[in-house]
C-alpha cells in the first residue's frame, strides 16, 4: 500500500531514500488520480523491499509540487539518489509504472 507523505517527510522518505521512490503527485478532487490509485497500490505491493511508493497531495504540500514543476495531476516521478530521473503525467498502465522503477 502506498503512503501519503507531507512536505516535512519528503526529504527523509524520498530524497534521502537508498532505494528508488515512485512519487504520485495527486489531488483528492482529481478523477484520474482516483482511477490510478488502485494501480499505484498494486505497484507498491509488487516492488516492496526493492522500491518505495509514496503519494503527495498537491493541495496539502504545494511547496513540493512547485519545486518539481507539477502542473497537472496525476504526475508520477521516480527519484533515485535524491534526483527525479523519470516522469509521466496522467493515468498510466501498471507496466509503465514498473518500467519507470526498473
Amino acid at each position: 500500500m502506498s503512503e501519503i507523505i507531507s512536505s516535512a517527510e519528503f526529504q527523509s522518505k524520498v530524497l534521502d531514500a537508498e532505494q528508488p521512490v515512485l512519487v504520485d503527485f495527486f489531488a483528492t478532487w482529481c478523477g484520474p488520480c482516483k482511477m490510478i490509485a488502485p494501480t499505484i497500490d498494486e505497484v507498491a505491493a509488487e516492488v516492496e523491499g526493492r522500491a518505495r511508493v509514496v503519494k503527495v497531495d498537491i493541495d496539502a504540500s504545494p511547496d513540493v509540487a512547485g519545486r518539481y514543476g507539477v502542473m497537472s495531476v496525476p504526475t508520477l516521478m521516480v527519484f533515485k539518489n535524491g534526483q527525479p530521473v523519470r516522469q509521466a503525467v496522467g493515468v498510466q498502465p501498471k507496466q509503465n509504472l514498473l518500467a519507470m522503477l526498473a
